[in-house]
C-alpha cells in the first residue's frame, strides 16, 4: 500500500487541524465541518497530482488551448455519517464525480468493548475502471474501511483505490496494509500516537460524527 503523509511540511492544513482538535473551538459544530471540507479540498488537490491524465483541445475565444484533464472518471464514496463534511471537500474539487454512500458501525454485541462491525447501507454507482476515492475522517482499528470495501468491491473492479483520512492510528494503518491490495493509496492528512483500550485515537480529537452532527443515542 502506498502512504501519503500530508501534513509532514507546515501549511494551512496544520492550522485547519489543531483547530479541529482544540476542545474550545470544537463546540462549534458548523466550524467543526467547515474544517473538515477545507481539509477534504486541500487533500482532494494533493490527491490529484497522482492521477493519470490525458491531452486535449479546448476551444476558447480566441483559438485552440492544448491542455489536459483527468483520464478516468473519479467516484467519491463516503462512510456515513462522519465521513459527509470530508466528503462535501472531495466533491468541491471533484465536482462531476459520481458519488456512493455506506454505513458502516461498531456494534457491540456484548455490551463490551469488543464489536464487529455492521455494513448495512450502500447505495453506490458504477466503479469499473473508474478511481474509487474511499472517504473517512478517522482511521482507528480499520475493520470498517476493509469490511467496506470488501462489500464494494464484489463484482467491479476500480482502476485505482484511494483511501482519505483524516487522523490514523499506526494500528489502523497496519491492519490496511495486512487486508488490501498493494496498489491502493492511503492519504493521511495526521498520524495519532495510538489506540486506548477502547480502540479510539490517542490524543484524536473526539467522536467526528457527533461533533459534526450531533451526538446520538
Amino acid at each position: 500500500m502506498h502512504i501519503h503523509y500530508i501534513s509532514e511540511e507546515n501549511s494551512i492544513l496544520n492550522h485547519f487541524l489543531t483547530q479541529l482538535r482544540d476542545v474550545n473551538i470544537q463546540k462549534d459544530s458548523m466550524r467543526f465541518r467547515k474544517n473538515i471540507e477545507r481539509i477534504g479540498e486541500i487533500m482532494a488537490y494533493e490527491l490529484s497530482k497522482t492521477l493519470e491524465y490525458k491531452n486535449i483541445d479546448v476551444q476558447t475565444p480566441l483559438g485552440i488551448k492544448h491542455t489536459t484533464t483527468i483520464a478516468e472518471p473519479v467516484v467519491l464514496c463516503s462512510i456515513l455519517r462522519a465521513g459527509l463534511a470530508l466528503h462535501q471537500g472531495f466533491m468541491n474539487f471533484f465536482d462531476d464525480a459520481e458519488n456512493g454512500f455506506v454505513s458502516a458501525y461498531r456494534h457491540h454485541y456484548n455490551n463490551d468493548d469488543k464489536f464487529e462491525i455492521l455494513v448495512e447501507y450502500q447505495a453506490a454507482p458504477s466503479f469499473e475502471g473508474k478511481n474509487l476515492i474511499l472517504i473517512d475522517p478517522m482511521l482507528a482499528t480499520g475493520q470498517s474501511l476493509v469490511a467496506v470495501l470488501n462489500q464494494l468491491h464484489l463484482e467491479q473492479k476500480p482502476k485505482e483505490i484511494h483511501i482519505a483520512v483524516v487522523i490514523a492510528a499506526p494500528e489502523g494503518i497496519a491492519f490496511l496494509e495486512e487486508n488490501l491490495p498493494e496498489n491502493c493509496h492511503l492519504w493521511v492528512a495526521a498520524l495519532d500516537e495510538k489506540l486506548n483500550e477502547k480502540k479510539y485515537i490517542v490524543p484524536g480529537l473526539g467522536d467526528a460524527g457527533d461533533l459534526a452532527y450531533g451526538s446520538k443515542l
